[in-house]
């Protein structure tokens, strides 16, 4: 497969989210295409749109669903306001996207997965690979939280999950974001994380979100017993070409794109001090 070479998208479903949050379900124009591309839960692709240039999000959707990939972004750029602006099968609104990038996907059994606002999408993926293969999987703890309860994604699939006995759902507002009716706790997520997860014998956990809310959930997770060699993170908001061309995403000696996104907390603490 050509690592330089966009393949062409159809726009199938679009689900909004947020008020600047979108979900696109992506099927492939070439047939062969659907057969060829795989990816594990934690890659990512590079989407674009045309005359307007790529951007970088993971695939949100779980690698055991084939025949199509999901992305979810906010509108906060020239491209993902020009993704916004396509719409549903119509005959010259394409999106496109490049092969999955990274060959950190799918590393160990996850047990606890940890999110904050957009930060879900690429937990999603994950989420829905464990529960896809549940019987391979043992006690599984599902922590999201976010500003507001207006700002949580993929609402229909957190009712979902809630409804599910063979997986633990915690969610959260923050203090004033939370409305009359919600019923989750009001917290924010270190403090959630430190209430629902009981234990971290033999578990793993992953976690994404806003670098202030990873900086702060690192040593909750370190305090319950996690040894960070089986804590994951991902530092995906820091590429761009994908291919360790640019140079936007290093860190030191690492790149982002080739290296990671995902990496331990172990690996993390190597990082240069400036990170």
């Amino acid at each position: 497969m050509n690592i330089y070479q966009p393949h062409l998208m159809r726009i199938v479903e679009i689900t909004d989210e947020t008020v600047d949050t979108r979900t696109l379900k992506l099927e492939f124009k070439a047939p062969e295409m659907a057969r060829e591309f795989q990816f594990s839960a934690g890659q990512f692709g590079e989407y674009s749109a045309f005359g307007e240039g790529e951007s970088t999000f993971c695939i949100a959707s779980s690698p055991t669903r084939k025949g199509y990939i999901e992305c979810s972004f906010k509108s906060t750029g020239k491209v993902t306001q020009a993704l916004r602006r396509l719409g549903v099968e119509t005959r010259w609104d394409f999106a496109a996207v490049r092969q999955p990038f990274s060959d950190r996907g799918d590393e160990g059994p996850l047990g606890v997965f940890i999110a904050g606002g957009i930060g879900l999408a690429p937990v999603r993926c994950a989420i829905w690979n464990v529960l896809d293969l549940r019987d391979q999987f043992k006690d599984v703890t599902i922590v999201y939280g976010a500003r507001t309860v207006g700002d949580l994604v993929y609402k229909r699939e957190l009712e979902e999950w809630s409804r599910r006995a063979d997986l633990r759902l915690c969610l959260a507002v923050d203090p004033g974001g939370e409305t009359p009716d919600w019923k989750g706790e009001v917290a924010r997520i270190p403090s959630a994380v430190e209430k629902a997860v009981t234990t971290a014998e033999d578990t793993f956990a992953i976690l994404c979100g806003p670098p202030i809310m990873i900086k702060f959930t690192l040593p909750v997770l370190a305090k319950l017993g996690f040894a960070a060699e089986r804590i994951y993170t991902t530092l995906e908001n820091r590429m761009k070409c994908g291919l360790g061309k640019c140079g936007r995403c290093n860190i030191g000696a690492t790149y982002v794109c080739k290296d990671g996104p995902v990496f331990t907390a172990a690996e993390m603490g190597r990082m240069p001090q400036e990170f």
